[in-house]
């Protein structure tokens, strides 16, 4: 029988057959699956990654890292160990979710950064006998790292001069999460295979010469959002209107910027105006910043939508 007709017979829920869908007609892709045996999510998963990414990677950049994630998801299923990701940037992290959707992936898996809220995450494949809680926290499991670098003498430094400082290092975006920068010291989230490392060489950022120490992560210290509330009507979810609300331009401006590739709907880019919003997705605009639907309401009394937009200033 065909994989799907034997995940039938067998019981599955749809999560397993759609699993099952994703690696074809025969049963015998499924390697070393036990006669009989319905699949569970502590198991392997069996996925056909060539027709993964031909479906979902739109360019080489985008099919390699969707790739090395397909690869440690099947590290973890093999040997029933967990395997991680580097971090992810929202748009690379956006991709990989999407992945796990079309995957029908839906538990076994967590996406952390060393703090709640933090933009720039791993992912993470546990094994059965692991939990997500276990990789949290300051625990041995737990490979994500922070570090402290402090200095003297008042001077500013940014985002930029801790970045540049370590991949002047030779180190990988990757390999570090997010830099948070605040008066006098900067908070460094990394992996635990580099953190040492750049406790000992990380010596300077810019000209201004650092001291950097290991942190636990209860104490890090990121730095306050500051958001600005927006509420508007709009004749309709569409994304143009949405953005001319959110960031503060006329309708027609709006989809310009869409169009030329410079907005990005949930971290993904989104070049069609009339794609719908839904509440709860973050809108991002190159040189405008940030902003998330919070809220939509019914209709006011001239058919107009209310929307309530939290934009990041």
């Amino acid at each position: 029988p065909t994989a799907a007709r034997w995940w039938r017979t067998a019981g599955a829920s749809t999560a397993d057959s759609e699993r099952a869908a994703l690696c074809g007609d025969s049963y015998d892709k499924w390697k070393g699956r036990p006669s009989g045996r319905p699949f569970s999510t502590s198991e392997e998963v069996c996925v056909n990654k060539t027709e993964l990414l031909n479906k979902l990677a739109r360019d080489n950049g985008e099919r390699l890292l969707l790739a090395r994630a397909l690869d440690k998801l099947e590290l973890a299923r093999q040997r029933n160990i967990p395997a991680c990701t580097g971090f992810f940037s929202p748009q690379e992290r956006g991709s990989v979710e999407n992945l796990l959707r079309a995957a029908a992936i839906h538990e076994g898996f967590a996406l952390l950064g060393g703090y709640e809220g933090a933009e720039r995450r791993m992912l993470f494949f546990l094994p059965d006998w692991q939990e997500a809680e276990d990789w949290q926290g300051d625990g041995e499991s737990c490979p994500v790292r922070a570090l402290r670098c402090t200095w003297s003498g008042g001077q500013k430094l940014t985002h930029r001069d801790f970045l540049g400082s370590i991949l002047g290092l030779g180190l990988d975006r990757e390999k570090v999460g997010d830099l948070l920068v605040g008066d006098g010291r900067c908070d460094v989230l990394a992996l635990e295979e580099v953190a040492d490392f750049l406790v000992f060489h990380m010596e300077q950022a810019g000209r201004v010469k650092l001291k950097c120490s290991p942190l636990p992560l209860d104490r890090l210290e990121p730095p306050a959002v500051e958001t600005r509330t927006i509420r508007d009507t709009v004749s309709s979810l569409r994304l143009d209107a949405v953005a001319a609300s959110g960031f503060s331009l006329s309708r027609g401006k709006a989809a310009d910027l869409i169009a030329s590739g410079r907005v990005q709907l949930n971290h993904r880019e989104c070049v069609k105006p009339d794609h719908d919003v839904a509440q709860g997705d973050v809108l991002s605009c190159r040189g405008l910043g940030k902003c998330v639907l919070t809220e939509v309401g019914g209709p006011s009394k001239k058919g107009r939508i209310l929307i309530v937009l939290e934009r990041y200033v």
